[in-house]
């Protein structure tokens, strides 16, 4: 089975790739399952939103060569990783972007004429790995991590469709533990399908 480990960083040695490689090597821990790791700030994905994206979304355009490659990877993928730090409590523009150009109408869902959705992405696994810079309780004293589960998860996720499975934050001190965590994650990616072909 295959995972597509999708990030968003600018630095090659921060924690966030760490974390991703950690989850890649979780992934090929038994020698069955591959993955790809798309770094969408060594790529030069382009986030900003523009006027054709626009008439992609209203159905009046085809998506840009360069989207529909996008959504071919995730096409190609059994489940999809994303691992991101926190920026002003939620994932950075570059992530966002990614998802609000790639993730469009007639593809992740649909909008009908008469208003009724479409969520067609029910069958993509998400697991959603975030880094953050600020310790547990002020997470929990201000609400952020269910802020960012009711936007990310339930937001996005949910109305296309597509079951999170995982949704981890990791916050300093970074440690070792990061990286059991990552590779643990990784490892379970395929665990339940796995569990059905040896049954």
């Amino acid at each position: 089975m295959h995972a597509l480990i999708v990030l968003a960083h600018p630095d090659p040695k921060s924690l966030t790739h760490a974390v991703a490689a950690q989850i890649a090597d979780g992934v090929q821990g038994n020698g069955r399952n591959s993955f790809e790791i798309a770094d969408l700030a060594a790529e030069g994905f382009d986030p900003r939103f523009t006027k054709n994206d626009i008439a992609v979304h209203l159905r009046e355009a085809e998506p840009a060569s360069g989207i529909v490659a996008e959504q071919a990877r995730i096409g190609r993928a059994d489940t999809l990783v994303l691992v991101y730090p926190v920026y002003w409590w939620s994932m950075p523009g570059l992530l966002k972007g990614w998802i609000d150009r790639v993730f469009t109408n007639g593809w992740a869902y649909s909008e009908g004429a008469d208003g009724r959705l479409v969520k067609k992405l029910d069958h993509l696994p998400v697991h959603l790995v975030a880094l953050g810079g600020a310790d547990l309780r002020t997470y929990a004293r201000h609400g952020y991590f269910g802020a960012m589960k009711t936007q990310i998860d339930h937001g996005i996720f949910g109305y296309c469709g597509a079951p999170v499975v995982t949704s981890e934050l990791l916050v300093p001190p970074a440690s070792d533990s990061h990286f059991e965590t990552a590779r643990r994650i990784g490892g379970g990616l395929f665990a339940a399908a796995l569990s059905a072909d040896a049954a």
